[in-house]
This record gives C-alpha cells, structure tokens and sequence, in this order.
C-alpha cells in the first residue's frame, strides 16, 4: 500500500537523510545565501512562482538577484539555499532566521553585514537596516577645517591626503613621538646670553639665508613616532655644518638614533630628547644616507629595528664606527658627535639671539588637534572644537626645530609676531614643510624648554676636509 506523507514527516526524512547527501552534487556544498550577503527576506519567489516541490527536486528553482533560489524541501538543510518566503509559504511555519532588512546607501542596497568606512570610522549594516558607524574622532575633520577657515584666525588649514582615515587617537600616537624630559632636566639652569638691553634685533631672520646650503630641510617621520629622533638630528647636523664653517655638512641619521638609542627610550613608539643628546655625545651617529631611515610605517619601538650601527672609544672623547654602512652603497661610516646640550631662555629675544649667532635651535611644544590641518599663516591652537565631545581634543607632546622668525600686519592693523619652524611631515605639508607659530606668547608651550648644542669639531677635522 502507498504511504501519503505528511510535510512534517517528509520534513523529518530529509532531514536524517543529510549526512547521506551532503557529496553528491555541487549544489549541496555551496554556502548558503545568507552566508553570502545576499539575503532578501521580504521578497517573494515560491509564492510568486507557486513552486513547493516535495523531496528533491533540482529544478525547483526561481530567479533569485544574480543567482538561484530552490523551493524543494531539500533546500531547508544546515546550509541552505531556500528563496526567502519558502519556510512560510511551502512549510506554514516562520522562518528560521530573523527578517533582516537591508541598508540604503547612495541610492543602493546593502545586505545586512556590509561595511563601509566614513574617512576613521567603519559603519556596518545592522539586521534591522540601519548603519552602525564607531564614533571616533578623526584627524582629518571637515567641519574643523571649514570653522578654522570661516573664523579668520590668522592661518589656514588643509585637508591631507595621507592623513585621511586616521583617528585623532592615531596622529597622537603615531606623529609626535617626544616624552617631557623629567622635572629635573625640564628645570635644568638656563644659559643667559649677556643681551645689551639696548641691543636692536632684525624684524626678520632666517636660518637658511645666513648659512646658505648648511641648514637642512624638512624631513618626513612618517607614522614613526621618533620627532625625538629627527629633530636631534637636524639640528645637530646644522650646527655641526656651521660650527665647522661648511667644511662638516652631514645629515645625520634619525634611524641610527631610533634603533641605537635605547637606553629608556621607546624607538617609534616615543622617546626623550636628553637621551637623544646624551646618545649624540656619548655615542656620535653616522649620516642618513649611511644608515637610511626604514621606520617609516607603524612601529612598535626599538626592538624591531636592532641596532646595525655600534662604536668604540679611539681616544680624547672620539668614537669610530665597528660596522659598515646599512647601505652598501654607501662607504663612509664615520661618527658625528656634539657636545652636551645647553637650555636657552624662555625670553623670546634671548632664543633669537641664539639662533641668530649659532643656528637653529630645538624646542619641544604641545601639538593640538588642529594643528594636524595646518596650511599657512601664524599659527595659534584655535577654540573650534570647544564644542565637541572631550575625545575630539587631544594634545601630545612633539619637537621641532626653529629656523627663523619674522614678524606681519594683522587684518585689523595689528603687529603679529611669529617663528619658523621645521617640521618632520614632510615637505607636502604646511608651507613646504615649515610652519610659523606666535612667537612672545608661549604658543602651544614653543618657548618652555628650548635647547642648543655645539658640534664637536677639532681642527684637525676641518683641516682634513679642507
């Protein structure tokens, strides 16, 4: 006699029948449309169709977006393909999924799971068809450039390509890189310059037009946090390129300082710039196209560059290099060293001075989130993004070097007085690489601590190079 089953019983028979079929045939070990991205579940196939086909039936199938849907009860198995309606339509029963609905985006659908990223943050499609986007802050910020550029602060901001996609947490972490120096080095006694009160300074100075071809340009840290690093070393191969009236011009190698100089200090990921200095006179470093700067992307500190470049004592404080160059292309190794860093003034003149008589200085100075975006003009941490959550407004510790200063009328007829300064994110950003920033005023902390440094030059070197 025929036995009539039932749906739930013939339901029950494919079900323990699976595991028999699961190889057979290339339709059984495709994923399920689900699993692909490609769910519509408030569509209408077996219905529209009338297609429920007991057992298995491979050509039970309907049109489905780019694919096929079937509407056997073969179908309904642990991966399934079955068309969207065909647990309530077929079986009478509710889906085993959840409806999910899909997200609108730029006039098209996206099925739930999707993402997508807005600049730092990545917004996902929720299952009720909505975009969930994380909330950081990001350091490119349109509405902060548009309110810097609307306020006339007396500068300009930019959006920056390479900057685009990062979080302000990241351009923190990963393009400053300077840690305070402890209180003790940070109330060390500062060198007075003996300044004739009297004494008429030029409105404008810079570095690069006194010494032609001696003061180097801007540099490019990359996503290294070492401005520890690079503005020891620009500023030390300046005053090494001066004090030895051109006859030394080495561009010292900010690389050398990062995987060497790890007596606490941090690599890319931080470092002090006493130590940098304590390194540069204890130690020397060789030039940067001896040893290349390779940091560039996101690092975790010194232990994943070791060291390739070591010395050893030749007599009367001079050190000479035990290995040769990282580059083999290049063939001189030899060791710059300098003398002990000395503290300037926080008096504006007395830092001019300075600079004037023996070049460009280093200062370490708080980096704001909207300095990140700077363009042109004398820059002043501008009150934008008062209004903004605590996360939009960060600061971290960075160091640059001071090259020059000058002075501009105000819209409003007024003197602003400013300094130029080197930054270390390249030439593409700000006025070619530089900045000014309020000078007088303390800006941003420009003039709390600000250091110079003699380059140990002997005759005997300038003679050799004559």
């Amino acid at each position: 006699m025929r036995l009539l089953w039932t749906l739930p019983t013939l339901w029950l028979l494919v079900v323990q029948s699976l595991s028999a079929h699961r190889a057979r045939t290339r339709r059984e070990l495709a994923p399920g449309l689900h699993e692909r991205g490609i769910r519509d579940a408030s569509g209408s196939y077996c219905e529209r169709s009338d297609a429920c086909c007991r057992g298995r039936d491979d050509a039970c199938t309907v049109p489905y977006l780019d694919t096929l849907c079937y509407c056997d009860l073969f179908c309904n198995r642990t991966v399934s393909d079955c068309c969207p309606d065909f647990w309530d339509y077929c079986l009478g029963i509710p889906p085993p999924l959840p409806v999910q609905k899909d997200c609108v985006r730029g006039g098209h659908k996206y099925p739930p799971g999707a993402t997508y990223r807005e600049n730092c943050n990545l917004c996902t499609c929720d299952r009720n068809g909505q975009w969930d986007c994380e909330q950081h802050a990001c350091l490119i910020d349109e509405e902060m450039i548009e309110a810097i550029n609307r306020g006339y602060y007396g500068w300009r901001a930019a959006n920056y390509s390479h900057f685009w996609g990062m979080t302000l947490d990241e351009g923190i972490r990963y393009r400053l890189g300077t840690i305070k120096p402890p209180s003790t080095v940070m109330n060390m006694n500062e060198l007075q310059m003996n300044m004739d009160t009297n004494e008429v300074l030029p409105s404008h100075f810079s570095a690069a037009d006194k010494w032609p071809g001696l003061i180097l340009e801007p540099l490019d840290q990359g996503d290294c946090a070492g401005s520890w690093a690079f503005s020891t070393a620009v500023v030390a191969s300046d005053r090494i390129a001066i004090h030895s009236m051109g006859h030394m011009t080495p561009a010292l190698s900010p690389q050398n300082l990062i995987s060497c100089d790890t007596r606490n200090q941090q690599g890319c990921s931080g470092g002090r710039i006493d130590r940098a200095w304590w390194y540069l006179r204890r130690r020397g470093v060789v030039t940067a196209s001896c040893y290349p700067f390779t940091s560039r992307e996101k690092d975790s500190g010194p232990a994943s560059r070791p060291c390739m470049m070591h010395s050893r004592a030749t007599g009367r404080g001079k050190r000479q290099a035990t290995q040769r160059c990282p580059n083999p292309q290049t063939h001189s190794n030899e060791i710059f060293q300098s003398t002990p860093a000395y503290r300037l003034s926080s008096n504006e003149k007395e830092i001019m001075k300075e600079l004037m008589k023996n070049g460009p200085v280093q200062a370490i100075m708080e980096v704001h989130e909207d300095f990140f975006v700077y363009k042109s003009g004398v820059y002043r941490h501008t009150p934008v993004m008062a209004g903004k959550p605590e996360h939009h407004r960060r600061h971290g510790t960075h160091s640059v070097k001071i090259t020059g200063w000058g002075e501009e009328r105000t819209s409003h007829g007024q003197t602003q007085k400013y300094w130029v300064a080197a930054n270390s994110w390249g030439q593409h950003w700000g006025e070619s690489g530089y900045f000014r920033i309020a000078r007088g005023a303390n800006e941003c902390e420009i003039e709390t601590f600000v250091v110079g440094v003699w380059g140990r030059v002997s005759m005997e070197d300038v003679q050799r190079r004559k």
